[in-house]
């Protein structure tokens, strides 16, 4: 990663931090009563909120790793994670989640966006990292989500962000492979 994509991530990294304020977090957190009164940035901004620290920073660590990994550019990193943060958000409201915080849904779409684009670009091994992403995916649906991660994040994994997440980012992915 060059010197100017680390620190366009860092100052991402800096404002989830601030949004982990009691005064922000309340006015950006993904809740459904709230949406539905009109109070639509929230389909996008609860995707960046976290429940705590450790969640906050085990978020961040995921999308470091990624974003080191895949190495991509910072304009289609963006709008990858603003179009699945939409995504998401819209279709947690078809589900019985009342609240939802965290960046683990975007993290599913922005891997299984990578993933699949370099697949059909033509890296064989990169299939495999998307069969384990629906792999995780359809266990987490079957078998529910590891208990101790809903202990470290002090609230039920939202299972349902993950599955939207990895549908959305191979959505994004089909869709800049046949735009291209």
């Amino acid at each position: 990663m060059d010197t100017s994509f680390v620190i366009r991530l860092s100052l991402f990294s800096f404002l989830c931090a601030l949004l982990q304020l009691p005064t922000l977090q309340e006015w950006v957190e993904w809740n459904k009563l709230a949406i539905y009164s009109g109070q639509w940035w929230r389909i996008v901004t609860g995707n960046f909120s976290h429940t705590n620290l450790a969640h906050l920073a085990m978020n961040l660590a995921g999308l470091w790793v990624i974003c080191y990994l895949f190495r991509p550019r910072w304009r289609t990193l963006v709008a990858v994670v603003l179009a699945s943060a939409t995504i998401i958000g819209t279709g947690l409201l078809m589900t019985s989640l009342g609240q939802y915080l965290g960046l683990s849904g975007v993290l599913h779409a922005v891997f299984a966006f990578w993933a699949l684009k370099e697949a059909l670009e033509g890296r064989r091994s990169s299939w495999l990292l998307v069969i384990g992403g629906v792999a995780k995916v359809s266990w987490e649906s079957i078998y529910g989500a590891s208990v101790a991660t809903a202990a470290l994040i002090e609230a039920n994994v939202a299972t349902q962000a993950h599955a939207i997440g990895l549908m959305a980012g191979l959505g994004l992915a089909l869709y800049y492979h046949y735009r291209r």
